[in-house]
């Protein structure tokens, strides 16, 4: 190895003047190979390209993402896990794996693309302009760049070796959430056009033993039933094709265990979700090596998109984390990270509101809704907030059958208009708000009518609704500047207009753009463009109203997705307002999404007590959706304390740090809490979710988490219904040793349903 040292050594010198040229080093590095024979010549050479092999490291605070370049040039995932203390040490980590079969390519390329060397899934699949399907990507360069003491983004360019084809691979790490954003852009350097059939947003690699895939499904009133799968060798997707309301059968949201399943607090797993507000798919592939490829982006069905020469095409994010403790903590690292840099406002306030849908449906007038304003007064929260039917008057929205596309005032009902409510609930001592779904289109409309042209429809077939409704095209400017214009319209004429729940109903049948169509554009770009439309309009929408709240709706929770969070301060995640429903359906979205997001309305589904609805609705951002003048006078009294309760809790439920306590799907009680950040106050929700033959109860006590060790702290009851008592009363104090190891009892039985417990520090 001499002789490695030695040409080493002298390109050092070299390189900075030290006494050797080039020239001369070449020389005597020509006499030396001769002296010492070819083969050690050789040896030199391959150890010389080895030291210049490239490691390229994307560090969080606890995990590390290693990409490295092979002996080719191309780049490779060598390990993705808890970071090493020395990051020197990542250079040493791929020599530790051995690789794939012979001649079976690279199964851990960085963004692994197909017809070339690949025999497995691929990451992007191109047709170049003279018609080949081939791509070879090798490594360029590479950056990082520090944005502020967290924020960092690594970008890696690599290029095709034969056409003008290149990609760059981004990952913006947050390093204290332990969260990654990565996703990539393609661009087309030649003059003609490439076809891109799959276009991934990240291709990550795992090594493990075994990978256990949580997923989800569900349809309207039954979202986020969980389902975990063994990965298999083999690919297993999960994907959606209905353009619109994309989570309805299969939401962008997953988890992968490595080894074994993770539990809340134990287990290496990983939590990400698809930041695209359309038509996705993740494949998860265990390889012939029994490691995991992970491909997430766009779904390549239908959507077949075409890029110019000198065009680039940015893909939406896949944002992850990594935990080698658990489920539990994945999702806090989640929750800090998007109330800190995703959802509008997510380290503020919300509104607690009343919402007239139940309590009216479309059968209401002036006269009707200002009766109902006193009702939010009464009950103490800040906002009504006007449900669907309140435009259309050729077609009146008095039904889900006609109106949508004609929002003007629907002057029978409102002969006042939109303005008179804003200022007669302000008068009441309550803000305003609105829905709208101006997304979408009845054909009993006048919006209909006049523009055939802005609707996704196939022409010559039968037309297909969803709710008896069809979606506007919103690859089309015009259709966005008319979607822009319902919003801005409302704000222009009603500067105070506190709140906008923003609905889509519909999912698209019968693909078909006539904008499109008329600028030549490919079929298959629609069910992008409509995506990237709809951002348009949001983001215009934001720039200028940047903080007004608003709420994600899609016949439920149909579109929850970080794409489209960036533009709401909050989610409806379900139309299925049954307490015992919500349990479920409020505990798998929370892994995900923070529950300061989460619309958590008390309504008069179910068959639980009013308490236990309201208990249910704190975990959350709680709103109402009742009559307030039929509720009884012990009812309205509690409601009233429940709501100046829930305003005096809501810092800790919205900002503190979450943990899982009692899992419901395998115990007859559910419990969470929410501990502040200084471990000085906590609050403690407990359900009872089994109530058969046999009532059941809480026969042993449940470990508290999250609290100081050291401290000490009282433990007392909250939100009580009138007339009833509670052995928590606060005078009695635990250590947090205890309540974390001991825990304590809150006493859930069929006659004690639900319990809200505050712990403080003991001062």
């Amino acid at each position: 190895m001499q002789c490695c040292k030695a040409v080493i050594v002298l390109d050092y010198l070299a390189a900075n003047n030290l006494n050797y040229s080039t020239m001369q080093a070449a020389t005597y590095r020509k006499k030396l190979a001769s002296s010492i024979g070819i083969i050690i010549a050789g040896m030199c050479m391959n150890t010389v390209g080895f030291a210049q092999q490239t490691t390229v490291t994307v560090e969080t605070k606890q995990n590390a993402l290693v990409l490295q370049t092979d002996k080719d040039n191309r780049l490779d995932i060598a390990y993705f896990g808890a970071r090493l203390t020395n990051t020197s040490d990542n250079a040493n980590i791929a020599a530790q794996y051995a690789g794939g079969l012979v001649g079976s390519g690279t199964y851990n390329n960085a963004y692994t693309p197909a017809g070339s060397w690949n025999l497995l899934e691929p990451a992007i699949t191109v047709t170049q302009g003279d018609g080949n399907t081939s791509l070879d990507l090798k490594y360029v360069s590479s950056a990082t760049k520090k944005l502020d003491d967290n924020v960092s983004i690594t970008s890696v360019i690599l290029k095709d070796t034969l056409y003008p084809v290149e990609v760059m691979l981004f990952y913006k790490a947050y390093y204290n959430e332990n969260v990654v954003e990565q996703w990539s852009v393609i661009k087309n350097n030649g003059d003609k056009p490439i076809k891109m059939q799959k276009y991934a947003s990240a291709n990550l690699y795992f090594r493990a033993g075994n990978y256990y895939l949580t997923h989800y499904n569900g349809e309207w009133a039954q979202e986020m039933k969980p389902e975990e799968d063994h990965l298999e060798h083999g690919v297993k997707s999960i994907d959606t094709k209905l353009g619109t309301r994309a989570d309805l059968f299969e939401p962008p949201s997953f988890m992968v265990s490595l080894n074994k399943p993770a539990t809340e607090d134990e287990g290496e797993v990983l939590l990400g979700n698809l930041a695209w507000t359309g038509d996705y798919k993740i494949d998860f592939e265990v390889d012939p090596s029994n490691n995991l490829r992970l491909i997430a982006g766009i779904n390549p069905y239908a959507s077949e998109y075409t890029l110019a020469g000198g065009k680039d095409f940015t893909t939406p994010a896949l944002i992850y984390t990594l935990s080698q403790h658990g489920k539990g903590e994945a999702s806090r690292n989640l929750h800090r990270w998007a109330t800190k840099y995703r959802l509008v406002d997510g380290e503020g306030q919300r509104l607690t509101l009343l919402n007239n849908w139940e309590s009216t449906y479309f059968n209401f007038d002036e006269n009707k809704l200002t009766e109902l304003f006193k009702g939010a007064k009464d009950l103490g929260v800040d906002m009504f907030l006007l449900d669907d039917g309140w435009f259309a008057n050729k077609y009146p929205r008095n039904s889900d059958f006609a109106g949508l596309g004609d929002w003007q005032e629907n002057v029978k009902k409102l002969p006042h208009g939109i303005g008179y409510l804003v200022k007669q609930a302000e008068a009441a001592g309550v803000k305003f708000g609105i829905w709208v779904e101006p997304e979408m289109v009845n054909p009993k409309s006048e919006l209909y009518e006049t523009h055939k042209d802005w609707v996704i429809r196939q022409p010559e077939r039968p037309e297909k609704y969803f709710r008896n409704q069809l979606v506007l095209d919103l690859s089309n400017p015009d259709v966005q500047n008319f979607v822009f214009g319902i919003l801005d319209s409302l704000f222009i004429k009603n500067p105070t207009l506190a709140f906008i729940k923003w609905d889509c109903n519909a999912v698209i049948y019968n693909a078909h753009s006539m904008y499109l169509e008329k600028q030549g554009l490919p079929e298959t770009h629609l069910y992008v463009d409509y995506v990237k439309g709809l951002y348009k309009v949001l983001e215009r929408l934001r720039a200028k109203y940047p903080k007004v709240p608003m709420m994600l709706c899609s016949g439920g929770g149909a579109r929850v997705d970080y794409g489209a969070l960036q533009y709401f301060t909050e989610y409806w995640p379900s139309d299925n307002t049954d307490p015992l429903e919500r349990i479920f359906i409020q505990w798998e979205n929370s892994y995900f999404f923070p529950v300061i997001a989460s619309c958590n309305h008390i309504t008069d589904w179910g068959k639980q007590p009013l308490k236990f609805r309201t208990d249910v609705a704190m975990m959350g951002k709680m709103g109402y959706d009742i009559v307030v003048n039929k509720l009884s006078a012990q009812d309205l009294a509690f409601s009233q304390q429940a709501v100046q309760t829930y305003k005096a809790i809501s810092s800790v439920v919205w900002h503190g740090d979450m943990y899982r306590l009692v899992n419901p799907w395998q115990n007859p009680v559910a419990s969470s809490m929410f501990v502040s950040e200084e471990k000085s106050r906590a609050i403690m929700f407990t359900y009872l979710v089994s109530n058969r033959y046999m009532p059941a109860a809480t026969t042993l006590p449940i470990q508290l988490k999250g609290l100081d060790p050291q401290k000490k702290y009282t433990v007392n009851e909250i939100n009580l219904y009138p007339g009833t008592h509670s052995s928590f009363s606060g005078k009695n104090t635990f250590s947090g040793d205890f309540l974390m190891k001991v825990g304590i009892n809150p006493n859930i039985n069929a006659g004690r349903a639900s319990v809200v417990l505050e712990i403080n520090e003991a001062k």
